[in-house]
């Protein structure tokens, strides 16, 4: 793989070229990527905590035909909708400036059997679930995953918060690409109910995953703060592309995605801007660059 010095000199992507790892700033190295180019997207931006800011809220909405102020994807009209002037936590000047554009470019990167896995935290999912349906189209929307986990502080004055979420969109509803079969199973929880049999094979996952966090003194374990556990990317990578597909990451961190495709078969480009990331993911990845 071509050594990347600077973020600004990205690797060139060609279909029958070798999996990637990318010193970029992503919205500049999207526009690079070809239409349609990848079976599966896996996106985890940073979940908008940080410095207190002042914005203005604003998201987008389908409207009747013709009666929008602006057209977005399919030809589908579209209203603004403006929120009050909030103070948010939030470590941009504007959130979704930032990652509405990124997303548009996922839309654009994902093959027609394409699936997009948006991973966020309560903090915004709700404002992207607005964003997405307007970007993709509230029927392409497939499932919200709760990915529940129990390490880490324990709130005294609340129910401690202890998921994240995971929204999944289809570029096309009705051809969209899904196998079941190629997904691990989990133990019945109630295994009495079923017979013999079905308990020893287990029972496909909800839309609930129980998945504990990459332990702090795992094997798995890179020393990035954000990465996430493989077996989380490896039940939504082998249910949304085959062996040999391509798939994506944009905010790669510490390559859990590549690594899970790498394992599986699955092409890969993974994105940061990251120089610690970038570090981390050419030595984690290098069996498969």
């Amino acid at each position: 793989m071509t050594e990347l010095p600077v973020p600004s000199a990205p690797p060139a992507w060609r279909a029958d070229g070798a999996n990637l790892v990318v010193h970029a700033e992503n919205a500049e190295y999207l526009a690079s990527l070809p239409d349609a180019a990848f079976t599966m997207i896996y996106v985890d931006p940073p979940f908008n905590t940080g410095r207190a800011q002042r914005r203005q809220q604003t998201t987008m909405v389908r409207a009747v035909e013709g009666s929008g102020d602006r057209i977005g994807f399919k030809g589908q009209s579209y209203s603004t909708v403006k929120g009050i002037l909030a103070s948010y936590d939030d470590a941009f000047d504007d959130y979704w400036d930032f990652l509405a554009p990124r997303l548009a470019e996922a839309w654009r990167l994902l093959a027609d059997d394409g699936t997009l896995y948006l991973h966020l935290d309560y903090r915004e999912v709700h404002y992207a679930k607005v964003m997405l349906d307007a970007l993709f189209g509230r029927d392409c929307f497939l499932n919200e995953i709760i990915w529940a986990y129990d390490y880490g502080a324990r709130a005294k004055r609340k129910w401690p918060a202890k998921h994240d979420n995971i929204l999944v969109y289809v570029k096309n509803p009705s051809g969209y690409y899904f196998n079941s079969e190629e997904v691990d199973r989990e133990p019945y929880m109630a295994p009495g109910l079923v017979t013999a049999e079905k308990a020893a094979l287990g029972k496909l996952p909800t839309d609930v995953w129980w998945h504990t966090i990459v332990s702090p003194t795992g094997r798995e374990k890179t020393g990035y703060p954000t990465q996430k556990p493989e077996g989380l990317l490896r039940r939504a990578v082998a249910a949304s592309s085959r062996e040999g597909d391509w798939v994506l990451d944009f905010f790669a961190g510490s390559g859990t995605l590549g690594a899970v495709a790498g394992k599986l078969g699955r092409r890969f480009v993974c994105v940061d801007r990251n120089p610690q990331a970038v570090d981390i993911m050419r030595a984690r990845l290098a069996p498969w660059t």
